[in-house]
C-alpha cells in the first residue's frame, strides 16, 4: 500500500507529466468508497490503520512550502494533482482546498494545471460539482457500462448507479477527461462486446473533452488480472477516435 504524505512529489506521470501530489486522505491509511481488484493502494480493509484526514488549514501551509522549494530548486510542476490514498472528494473540505491549490498554483506556478483524479461518485454533490468545473483537469472514471461490471471490477461500497453517474458528468458539458481502466480479471474483459460497446455508447452520451484509456503499470491487490497492450486499447477505441474523441492510451 502506497503511504503518502499531503503533499508528496513531484513524480514522474505517463499522463501529467512532472506532478506535484496532493492526498487529501489518511497518511498511514486508505479511505475510498470502491474497492477496485487494480488500486495501487491495496484493499481497504488493510488501511483503516489511520483515519485522521488532514484539513485544509494543513494543505495550505504543505503545499505552499513545496511551491516555494520547488520554484527555489528549479524543479519543473506540470500538474498539481488531487490523488493520494483513495477518493479526494470524500474530504469534507475538498472544495476548500481546491480553492486553496488554484490560488497557490497561481502564485508559484500558474503555467501549471490542476488535477483531480475522482471515480465520479459524488460529483452529485452541488459543493463537489462546482468544485470539479473550477480545476483545470478533472479526471474522471468510469470503468465499466452496467452496475453488475462495475461491481466486478470496482466493487463500490454504497450506493452506486451508472446512470446516475452518466446524467452527471453530463452535467459538466464536455470538460471533463473521462478515465477508463481497460484489463481482463476473470470473466470481465474490457475488450468484450459486453463492456466495450456499452462503453463507447456512454462515452458517445457525455461527450468528454479527453478519453484516457489505460491498463496496469503496478502491483494490484488481486490475482489474476491481465493487462491489454496499447497496440490492443488503440484498436479498441479506434471507432471512437474515427468520430472525432481525442484519446490517449497508455500502456
Amino acid at each position: 500500500m502506497m503511504r503518502e504524505e499531503i503533499v508528496f512529489g513531484p513524480i514522474h506521470s505517463r499522463r501529467l507529466g512532472s506532478s506535484l501530489g496532493i492526498n487529501v486522505l489518511p497518511e498511514r491509511g486508505k479511505i475510498c468508497n470502491f474497492d477496485c481488484v487494480y488500486c495501487e493502494c491495496g484493499w481497504n480493509k488493510d488501511g483503516r490503520g489511520d483515519t485522521r484526514l488532514p484539513s485544509a488549514g494543513q494543505l495550505r501551509a504543505r503545499l505552499e512550502a513545496k511551491l516555494i522549494e520547488c520554484r527555489d530548486n528549479g524543479i519543473p510542476v506540470d500538474s498539481i494533482t488531487f490523488s493520494g490514498d483513495g477518493e479526494p472528494t470524500i474530504n469534507p473540505e475538498f472544495p476548500e482546498m481546491v480553492d486553496i491549490s488554484l490560488e497557490l498554483r497561481d502564485m508559484y506556478y500558474p503555467q501549471a494545471v490542476v488535477s483531480v483524479l475522482s471515480n465520479a461518485t459524488m460529483i452529485g454533490r452541488k459543493e463537489v460539482f462546482e468544485a470539479l468545473r473550477k480545476v483545470d483537469n478533472p479526471i474522471l472514471k468510469l470503468d465499466a457500462p452496467t452496475d453488475e461490471l462495475v461491481r466486478k471490477i470496482n466493487q463500490p461500497q454504497g450506493d452506486y448507479h451508472v446512470a446516475d453517474v452518466v446524467e452527471n458528468l453530463k452535467r459538466f458539458e464536455g470538460t471533463f477527461t473521462l478515465q477508463t481502466m481497460f484489463l481482463r480479471f476473470g470473466d470481465f474483459d474490457s475488450s468484450s462486446p459486453e463492456v466495450l460497446e456499452g462503453w463507447m455508447n456512454i462515452v458517445r452520451e457525455v461527450k468528454p473533452r479527453e478519453i484516457m484509456v489505460y491498463t496496469l503499470d503496478r502491483e494490484a491487490p488481486a490475482e489474476g488480472l491481465q493487462k491489454i497492450s496499447a497496440e490492443e486499447m488503440e484498436a479498441l477505441t479506434r471507432p471512437l477516435a474515427e468520430e472525432g474523441f481525442k484519446i490517449q492510451v497508455r500502456g
